[in-house]
């Protein structure tokens, strides 16, 4: 027998549990996670990395390595390409495909641009004798730039296949979803270049 058969005048009883979260917010949060996740491996590749730095076994050292103008030009390339990233995850809020097809092709060509320098760069050292096997010091150069670029080249795969479900199925919940994650891995690469660039490249080209 219920509350309100036995008192009529009751208030009825409130659910104190609104039920599961929504998918937007579990997507979001899952995505939060998988970013800090990938924040803490960065982390240990970077401290590794300092650890290192001084370690050339007699080889060379950033300063004889480093191109300061070519890394300059990367750096330029992936900020545009973000900047790109974002015009795009603004047009896709307002539905326009246009925009979104241009801004993405923008994202993809900058994002294509420094990862052709990157390899480039690492063929040009490999070439010189300074692999990552000569030393300490360039086995985790390679590997904490080298993570990046693998994290780059992942995007650019992610950033096709998002144009394909856009052309195909057009801006349905899950595709708008995916792809406002897809800026915010974008824009985390973005943070963490920055990050390298400064401990990696200008820090090790004055030593």
């Amino acid at each position: 027998m219920t509350v309100a058969a036995l008192d009529p005048h009751a208030e009825p009883l409130r659910r104190s549990n609104p039920g599961p979260a929504s998918k937007r917010i579990i997507v979001g949060f899952g995505f939060w996670i998988f970013l800090l996740s990938d924040f803490i491996m960065f982390s240990a590749f970077f401290a590794a990395y300092a650890v290192l730095s001084g370690e050339t076994a007699g080889g060379p050292t950033g300063k004889q390595l480093f191109d300061l103008t070519t890394v300059a030009i990367e750096t330029a390339a992936l900020l545009a390409s973000s900047f790109a990233c974002g015009m795009s995850a603004l047009a896709v809020q307002t539905r326009q495909t246009g925009k979104v097809y241009a801004a993405s092709f923008f994202t993809f060509l900058f994002g294509l641009v420094f990862l052709g320098l990157e390899i480039n760069e690492f063929a040009r050292m490999v070439g010189e004798g300074a692999g990552p096997q000569r030393s300490a010091f360039l086995s985790s150069f390679f590997s904490l730039v080298g993570l990046h670029g693998l994290h780059v080249t992942a995007g650019l795969v992610w950033l096709t296949v998002m144009m394909g479900q856009i052309a195909t199925r057009g801006f349905l919940p899950n595709t708008l979803r995916r792809f406002l994650c897809f800026a915010l891995f974008w824009h985390a690469l973005d943070i963490i270049w920055v990050a390298l660039f400064t401990v990696v490249y200008l820090m090790g080209a004055g030593k």
